[in-house]
C-alpha cells in the first residue's frame, strides 16, 4: 500500500496542490513586504528573504514533484522537508516581525497583534503543547492504522496532511521563539522540550525500522531506508534548532554582561 501523500504517478492531489499554492503565495507576500520595508529606508536582512523563499519553495516542490526512491522512503523525505526543514527556514525568516513592521498603525495591525497575543495562540505555542501535537501526532500516524486509512478516505487525508504541516510549524516556532509573542517561555524550558521531543522522534524512527505502520506493506529495504532517513534527518534538523537556542543563550549572556559592566561604576 502506498502511504498518504506520495504520488508516484506524478500527479499531485488537490490537498497537496492547495498547500503548495499557499506556500508560494506566502513567499510572494513575504518578498513584497520585505521590498516595501527597504524602499522606505528600513533595514531587513537578505538572509531572511532567502530563508523564507527556500522554505516555501521546498514545501511546494516536494508536494508537487514526485520524489525519488521507494514509497516509504519518498514519503519520509517529504515528511522531513514539509514538517521539519521548511518550518525551521520559515521561523528563521521572522515573518510576524516583518508583518508588524510593514503594516501601518490601524485595524489590520491591531487585528494581527490580537491574534498573536490571543490565549489559544499562546497555548498552542507553549513548547510542551506544540511538542505533543507534533511528535504525538506522528506516533498516532505511524503506530496506528491512520496512515493506511488516510490513503483510502479523502477527508481523513486532508485532516492528517493539515495536522502534519501545522504541527510542524507550531513546534518549530515555539522552540525558536524568534518572533514577538505575548508570552516568552524560558530558554531552558524550550531546550528541555526539544531534547524530549527529539528523543521521542528517534524512538519512533527506530520502531519503524523494525516494523511498518499497521495495515501497510513496504519492502523491508524501503522500510529500513525510510526509518534511517527519519532518524538521521531528524537529528540534523534538531541540531539546527539547538543552534538557534545556543545563539539566543549567547546573545542573552552577552547583554547581561554588558548591563553589569555599565552598572558597575554606579555601584562604586
Amino acid at each position: 500500500m502506498t502511504p498518504t501523500g506520495i504520488h508516484h504517478t506524478g500527479i499531485a492531489g488537490p490537498v497537496e496542490t492547495a498547500t503548495a499554492a499557499i506556500a508560494l503565495v506566502a513567499v510572494a507576500a513575504y518578498l513584497t513586504a520585505a521590498a516595501r520595508l527597504r524602499r522606505r529606508g528600513d533595514r531587513w536582512p537578505w538572509a531572511r528573504d532567502a530563508a523564507f523563499t527556500l522554505g516555501g519553495a521546498a514545501i511546494a516542490y516536494v508536494l508537487m514533484v514526485p520524489l525519488a526512491g521507494e514509497p516509504f522512503t519518498a514519503h519520509m523525505a517529504q515528511h522531513l522537508i514539509v514538517a521539519m526543514v521548511a518550518p525551521l527556514l520559515l521561523a528563521l525568516a521572522r515573518p510576524l516581525t516583518l508583518a508588524l513592521r510593514v503594516l501601518p498603525p490601524g485595524s489590520a495591525r491591531r487585528a494581527l497583534v490580537a491574534v498573536a497575543h490571543s490565549r489559544p495562540v499562546v497555548w498552542l505555542l507553549f513548547p510542551p503543547t506544540a511538542a505533543v501535537l507534533d511528535i504525538g501526532g506522528l506516533w498516532v500516524l505511524y503506530r496506528t492504522e491512520l496512515l493506511a486509512a488516510g490513503h483510502e478516505h479523502l477527508l481523513l487525508h486532508v485532516a492528517v496532511h493539515t495536522h502534519v504541516v501545522v504541527a510542524g510549524l507550531l513546534f518549530t516556532f515555539a522552540v525558536c521563539r524568534l518572533d514577538p509573542m505575548r508570552r516568552s517561555w524560558s530558554l531552558a524550558g524550550r531546550g528541555f522540550t526539544l531534547l524530549i521531543a527529539g528523543a521521542a522522534h528517534a524512538v519512533l524512527a527506530k520502531s519503524l525500522y523494525a516494523a511498518p505502520p499497521p495495515a501497510t506493506h513496504f519492502a523491508p529495504s524501503d522500510l529500513r531506508t525510510g526509518a534511517m532517513l527519519m532518524y538521521y534527518g531528524g537529528d540534523l534538523v534538531e541540531i539546527g534548532l539547538a543552534t538557534v537556542l545556543a545563539v539566543q543563550w549567547y546573545a542573552g549572556t552577552g547583554r547581561a554582561y554588558a548591563r553589569r559592566r555599565r552598572a558597575a561604576p554606579a555601584a562604586v
